[in-house]
């Protein structure tokens, strides 16, 4: 079901080294890896031109020619290019970089890697309803650290009653991990160090200032981060079309 958003650009995170999914990633990058006959890539782009994004910036960076080429024959959403083949940036810097072709709106940010079955609504439409600009600098998806497919951690946050974030103490669980999908406002970049570092940086200064925001996943999420999750995901998709 195609539910239309508000929100009409994104960043699709696509220049990491992917070195969990070796050895697939010595010849690809990891956002070309296939799950059921599609790349991460075009998963990503399908569900953010359902949810009505116009156009997406995407980094580059590992086997950055292999991914423009790719991309060259999609119609949408439209296709823009953040270069970092001279430097990778990492997940907090490749944000910086790309936010002068993002705009200054809140736009969605949906990690490569990331896949998920919807429920009865759409989580990107669930996830730009719940957006409120004046009492959140990130709004991030959430899934359970129990029971999503191919993840086995601790978990990364905890809710509180507000809908509001809190960092998984030290040695402990958390009931919630970060479903690599997000609505961020240009705010939450204000300030940021030059250079490469983690996005995780600007989530831990939101938290202080209470300012990042969480929404349960309603349905399945799949983190397709090494190449055992690969099958893990195509069963979980296989069933739920049966």
């Amino acid at each position: 079901m195609n539910v239309k958003s508000s929100i009409r650009r994104a960043f699709v995170p696509a220049a990491g080294l992917g070195t969990r999914m070796h050895p697939i990633t010595t010849t690809r990058p990891k956002a070309l890896v296939e799950v059921a006959g599609r790349s991460l890539l075009d998963h990503a782009l399908d569900r953010l031109s359902a949810a009505g994004v116009e156009e997406a910036v995407v980094n580059v960076h590992h086997f950055a020619d292999m991914v423009e080429g790719h991309l060259k024959g999609r119609k949408a959403p439209k296709i823009i290019i953040s270069d970092e083949r001279d430097a990778l940036l990492e997940t907090g810097g490749g944000l910086v970089k790309a936010l002068p072709l993002l705009g200054d709106t809140p736009f969605f940010v949906v990690n490569a890697d990331t896949m998920w079955l919807d429920s009865v609504r759409p989580n990107l439409a669930r996830l730009a309803e719940a957006f409120d600009e004046s009492r959140m600098d990130g709004l991030l998806l959430l899934a359970s650290s129990v029971g999503s497919v191919g993840y086995s951690g601790r978990g990364d946050f905890r809710l509180d009653p507000l809908g509001r974030l809190m960092r998984r103490p030290e040695r402990d669980l958390a009931p919630f991990v970060y479903a690599g999908a997000a609505v961020i406002s240009p705010a939450l970049l204000e300030g940021a160090p030059e250079g490469a570092f983690s996005l995780n940086r600007l989530f831990d200064r939101a938290i202080e200032a209470e300012r990042l925001h969480g929404l349960r996943l309603e349905g399945m999420w799949m983190h397709v981060g090494t190449p055992d999750a690969i099958a893990e995901a195509e069963d979980s998709i296989a069933r739920s079309a049966a």
